[in-house]
């Protein structure tokens, strides 16, 4: 769907509606209603009432980097553009050299955070991942490593031969300092099954976060929406994040991410609209009541999508980033990186407070 969304009123949704604005929590089946709904303003003034509650008017951003250390992997997403046979001409692996130049020139640069998600190169040893983080940290000794999806860890735990426990404590020795919440898609067995068969499945993605969390490893969690999946298969997804995150309160920011088509093995595929987009950052505001941040990735909606959807719910629009490989690889004609100046007025000029943070929304006041 294209073009300006149809908002259609809903009356059926005053129920829930009472339920959030009286601080309840919503049933699977209000879940399910919610994302049936074309009524993006009440879902909006819901989901904006419990960001309000939560974070007042702060708007959240980071100063960070991005690092795609290969886009060489063993798993052949039909939904990924990324990742690529070892034997393709534009498959790339950067050396440890590599990742070392790049650390160092984020020096004096105020990057806080830098982020490195790549694929599951089948020649790459555990020592490579182990370095990478070790050359990270000696180039850059305060900054935090936020780094490989609950899907790679769990790879890293079979080339390591080791325990997923055994293989967070190692990579935490090296450098690690949370983990990002990619690799989650939607948990349906029946998704999995057609779009990544070979990949983690959704109980296996919750187990590693478990863990991670009960190691005192923070995480972030995701939900690829826009592509096969139902309104059902979200509020199960959502569901299963919500009761971890009772279980362990490890989670830091739920990150609904927009299918891209484009260059993947995918059909001809109507992107997402903006009404799509903003009803999937809300309900995620209004469903994940035990979470702190709702975060639009502005690499995927667009600056101004994402600066809409701070009323819709979202508190946090991501940071400078630096040349993001997997969703241009899709397609996104976004930006490569925003300045702290671009962040700043686009949040000033949504009526909201910008405040610069650190990965555990810490806010960085020493600019």
């Amino acid at each position: 769907m294209t073009g300006a969304p149809t908002v259609v009123p809903d009356p059926g949704l005053a129920d829930i509606e009472a339920r959030v604005l009286d601080g309840g929590r919503v049933t699977r089946d209000e879940i399910i209603r919610l994302y049936e709904s074309d009524d993006l303003f009440a879902i909006g003034r819901m989901a904006n009432h419990v960001r309000e509650r939560l974070n007042g008017n702060r708007a959240y951003y980071i100063i960070n980097r991005h690092i795609n250390p290969t886009n060489v992997c063993i798993n052949r997403c039909r939904f990924c553009a990324f990742s690529r046979s070892a034997n393709a001409p534009d498959a790339y692996t950067l050396s440890l050299d590599e990742i070392r130049q790049r650390a160092e020139a984020c020096q004096g640069t105020g990057v806080t955070e830098i982020h490195v998600v790549g694929g599951l190169h089948p020649d790459l040893p555990f020592d490579y991942y182990v370095d990478l983080l070790r050359t990270i940290r000696a180039a850059l000794p305060e900054v935090h490593i936020q780094a490989f999806t609950a899907v790679e860890v769990a790879y890293l735990s079979r080339l390591a031969g080791m325990p997923v426990r055994d293989t967070l404590r190692s990579l935490r020795e090296a450098g690690l300092d949370s983990l990002p919440g990619g690799g989650a898609e939607v948990f349906a067995e029946r998704v999995r099954a057609e779009l990544c068969p070979d990949k983690l499945p959704g109980a296996a993605w919750l187990d590693v976060m478990r863990t991670a969390h009960e190691l005192g490893i923070r995480s972030n969690a995701t939900l690829l929406y826009g592509h096969i999946e139902t309104a059902a298969e979200r509020a199960d997804h959502l569901l299963a994040l919500r009761e971890l995150q009772d279980e362990t309160g490890g989670f830091l920011s739920f990150i609904p991410l927009a299918f891209h088509a484009a260059h993947t093995d995918m059909p001809v595929w109507a992107p997402t609209s903006a009404l799509d987009d903003l009803k999937a950052l809300a309900v995620g505001r209004i469903a994940l009541d035990n979470f702190a941040h709702i975060k639009a990735f502005w690499i995927m909606l667009t600056p101004k999508l994402a600066q809409v959807a701070l009323s819709f719910g979202v508190d946090d629009i991501d940071g400078t980033v630096v040349e993001e490989k997997i969703t241009h690889a899709a397609g996104a004609d976004t930006p490569q990186a925003l300045t702290r100046a671009d962040l700043e007025g686009l949040i000033r000029e949504a009526g909201r407070e910008p405040v610069e943070r650190d990965t555990l929304y810490n806010e960085v006041r020493d600019r």
